[in-house]
């Protein structure tokens, strides 16, 4: 059953849903559905950065393909829907987690030589 369960991306499932669960702590969904209490851009964004670098590290060590790239996607997105997120904030959180987990490491810098 655990070959199965990880060829199907169970793991990948999981870690979506307790992603999301974690954000929900740092951002409750009420916050996002109430005009009245906004918290700045900056602290979202931060807590959105975190949430996404925890995500590319369970990635690397995970070695996530393509398929289980889309299925983290698409897990995260499902589960803030049931949290009770706006679909503006779904969008953003569920882009940004793409992008970051689908963009290749940044090469080192190197000494440019005159």
């Amino acid at each position: 059953m655990g070959v199965i369960s990880k060829l199907l991306g169970s793991d990948v499932d999981e870690f979506a849903k307790a992603l999301a669960q974690e954000l929900a702590k740092r951002y409750p969904p009420t916050l996002d559905n109430t005009p009245e209490k906004k918290i700045s851009p900056t602290r979202i964004t931060k807590v959105l950065e975190d949430a996404f670098t925890k995500a590319v590290a369970f990635k690397e060590d995970h070695k996530l393909g393509l398929f289980k790239k889309a299925k983290l996607g698409n897990s995260f997105r499902w589960e803030l829907k049931e949290l009770g997120y706006s679909e503006a904030f779904i969008e953003v959180a569920t882009e940004g987690l793409i992008v970051y987990i689908t963009r290749k490491n940044a090469p080192a810098a190197t000494p440019k030589q005159h």
